[in-house]
């Protein structure tokens, strides 16, 4: 075919296999920064305008919003910024930052929302949906009463049992590669050859599944038809690569409000189109950055639908655009492209921004020029993170994408049952109140005998642990269970499904809160005195603590083995039940913003923190204890384990002030790659990096506006500081800011 022409290969050819095409086809890129270039006149006229247009959104709280319409990949006429001045086109309505209704995951969600911003839900909404039931409807028509006691009390919290799941990433590539029509054959072919299958009750889903799929291209092809592209054949240009691989994400997020709405690995496969143009002298340098700087512009400009309730648990109005970039082939070659830093290039021609959520999947094998771009961008923008692609490629390949903040799965191969968290710090009161909520006085998990000695004896103490544990750990099974049997029932994402392969592997996302809490009380009751203070129904309510004891993120073993400990037992746990779809376990350590409102939930714990007071993010540290420097911290978190349980994620969020890297650019530069190479050579998983002064967020937090695109990384994922609320402002500045990187 002439789309594929100067194309190496033929195993891609033969069968959907985007990843032989990239290995086939790509240029490694060892050179440095120099060839890049400004944004052309046209992407400033796109974002002058963005700008303004955020600005207002950020006084009304949304931009506006469409009540009439009911989400859907081709239900929206097509929408522009500037039309003459786009080179890459799509949003999600007819206006961009208009945002949509989505009732298929829950019609109390959609009206709790609009009623938040002064908006009402169309009449006729409202009468087709008294016909249809939600996932939202189908989640409490099945919930156990020991799953609402859970939810309840915030001992299990931010279940999408209310939202789309998310974390789902379609390989949008496919289009580009193959065209819409190759798919929509290739899945026919899948349909027929189901028929040869036992026809039991999942091979009779998944045949509904597919038939969906079908038509889901069909629809991304109808909604392409109307902005004037046609995408039944593979893209000719590295314009309508890219072009082509956005109106599938377009597709996604016109179909889903997921939690978190994952682009996948995408700029090395496109710059194989922008290497063959080059060379062909049909493009110019100036004209490729100005495709990728659209491109960008418009994922930045995804919007969703959201209740207050959801704001507190997701802060920053996120959509999780993660984008992953660089890693290394299984044969030991990076992948790292020109296009990888066109990619981080538009944190510069288009202003810092937290989307999308580019992800640096690090090596220590990576080109060294590409590693010390990193470390600039992240110096002057605090807008990337990074993750061990040593640790993950093993696992699922060299063609692995980053879902919401830190979780791998093999693009088009993998999808995953995203679920929220439990609340281990919470889970621990239990173990000692005996079952009963320290806040809301009443019984959540039964069958656990309530201590009343004096002073907290840490075996008895642990021993009850496990106990409660192993029961919430059930609760949580269960209700994972039913959110996802009910969301594909109700709320199927058949967009983003239709880009997978058809029989595909599935990750259930179990996760942990109050992680480093847990830890730090558990190390109080073993090496100090801990007193609890208890109220009339003899449930402890304080604690006095006598003596010092070890605190997590010093580098101590004493401590740090108790977190290891503690997350291989309850991802054990969670393993002795069995999974909807014969989903595979796995766990992460990852709050978002959330350790706020997980903080409010619970009382205070053993290891003197007070009721209400916020956790520390992911697997951080509490806040200030991690007191010997930054090398100590991070050697803390990087004894946690990732492949023996936690392969869902463990998320570092850290925070270093510039005088502590160096004197000069240079010299931070080279220090923060030393310290990313240290960290992930010893097996870490995650960190994010801000390099910056508290004293600018205090000045942030005090004059809203004065610092407009100021971007922080916060557990996972960044934000526009000025759209935190006081109170995760205050949580961000309260978190340790490394001043040394040793003792």
């Amino acid at each position: 075919m002439n789309e594929w022409k100067d194309f190496k290969g033929y195993i891609w050819k033969e069968k959907i296999n985007v990843k032989q095409f990239i290995l086939d086809n790509y240029t490694e890129y060892t050179g440095d920064d120099k060839f890049l270039v400004g944004p052309t006149d046209k992407t400033k006229r796109l974002n002058d305008k963005y700008f303004e247009m955020s600005k207002v959104e950020i006084e009304k709280g949304i931009y506006d919003v469409d009540t009439k319409t009911v989400s859907g990949i081709d239900a929206y006429k097509p929408g522009y910024l500037i039309k003459e001045d786009e080179v890459i086109v799509g949003f999600q309505t007819d206006e961009p930052l208009k945002r949509i209704v989505n009732p298929f995951g829950g019609m109390r969600m959609v009206q709790s929302a609009l009623e938040a911003y002064g908006y009402k839900l169309d009449d006729k909404v409202l009468e087709d949906f008294k016909y249809r039931k939600t996932h939202n409807d189908g989640v409490f028509s099945a919930y156990t009463t020991d799953i609402r006691k859970a939810r309840h009390a915030g001992l299990l919290t931010g279940l999408p049992d209310a939202y789309g799941r998310g974390r789902i990433i379609g390989d949008y590539r496919r289009i580009a590669l193959y065209g819409i029509d190759k798919l929509t054959e290739e899945k026919k072919k899948d349909l027929l050859k189901l028929e040869d299958k036992y026809l039991n009750e999942e091979m009779i889903r998944l045949r509904e599944d597919v038939s969906e799929q079908i038509k889901a291209l069909e629809e991304i092809k109808s909604m392409a038809k109307s902005y004037g592209f046609d995408i039944s054949k593979p893209a000719t240009n590295a314009r309508e690569a890219t072009q082509w691989l956005y109106f599938g994400y377009l597709a996604a997020i016109k179909e889903n409000n997921g939690a978190a709405m994952s682009l996948g690995r995408t700029s090395t496969f496109l710059d194989i189109y922008f290497e063959r143009d080059l060379k062909n002298g049909v493009l110019t340098e100036s004209e490729a950055q100005e495709i990728i700087d659209q491109f960008i512009m418009k994922l930045r400009m995804a919007r969703h639908l959201r209740t207050p309730e959801y704001n507190e648990l997701f802060a920053g109005d996120p959509t999780w655009v993660t984008e992953s970039i660089g890693g290394m082939t299984e044969d030991g070659k990076s992948l790292v492209t020109k296009n990888s830093y066109r990619y981080l290039h538009t944190l510069y021609n288009l202003g810092s921004s937290p989307e999308p959520n580019l992800t640096v999947l690090w090596s220590d094998r990576l080109p060294e020029n590409f590693k010390k771009y990193c470390a600039k961008v992240s110096i002057d923008t605090d807008a990337i993170q990074y993750e061990s692609d040593e640790l993950m490629r093993p696992i699922h390949g060299c063609d692995y994408a980053i879902a919401c903040c830190v979780s791998a799965m093999t693009v088009g191969k993998q999808m995953q049952f995203f679920g929220a968290r439990c609340n281990l710090a919470k889970t621990l009161l239990y173990a000692i109140n005996g079952g009963y909520d320290e806040i809301k006085k009443e019984l959540v998990v039964s069958g656990i005998n309530r201590i009343r000695d004096e002073y907290l004896d840490y075996d008895k103490v642990r021993k009850n642990y496990s106990i409660a544990m192993k029961k919430i750990a059930k609760t949580y099974v269960d209700a994972m269970n039913i959110i996802h049997y009910m969301h594909d029932k109700y709320a199927y994402e058949k967009g983003q499904m239709a880009l997978h392969d058809s029989e595909v592997e599935r990750l259930m996302a179990f996760g942990v809160a109050g992680f480093s809490v847990a830890v730090d009380s558990l190390s109080a009751i073993k090496y100090a005195k801990v007193k609890p203070i208890r109220d009339e129904n003899d449930i402890a309510i304080d604690f006095e603590v006598t003596g010092e004891f070890p605190k997590y993120g010093n580098d101590d073993d004493r401590v740090d083995l108790i977190g290891k400990e503690l997350l291989e037992e309850f991802y054990s746990d969670l393993c002795e039940n069995k999974l909807y779809r014969g989903a595979k376990h796995t766990l992460s350590v990852l709050t978002i913003t959330s350790n706020v409102m997980y903080g409010k939930k619970t009382g205070s714990t053993p290891d003197g923190r007070k009721a209400g007071v916020a956790f520390a993010p992911g697997a951080n540290p509490m806040h200030g204890r991690d007191s010997s420097g930054a090398l100590a911290s991070l050697n803390s978190v990087a004894k946690m384990p990732y492949t023996s349980c936690c392969e869902d994620g463990i998320s570092n969020t850290f925070s270093i002030v510039p005088s502590a890297l160096g004197h000069s650019k240079e010299e931070q530069v080279e220090n923060l790659v030393n310290v990313l190479d240290g960290y992930f050579e010893k097996g870490a998983h995650h960190l994010n990096v801000n390099v910056l002064n508290r004293e600018m967020l205090i000045d942030a937090m005090n004059n809203p506006g004065k610092y407009p695109t100021l971007t922080i990384r916060v557990s996972g994922y960044a934000v526009l500081f000025d759209k935190l609320s006081k109170a995760h402002q205050q949580e961000v500045i309260d978190r340790t800011f490394h001043e040394k990187l040793g003792c």
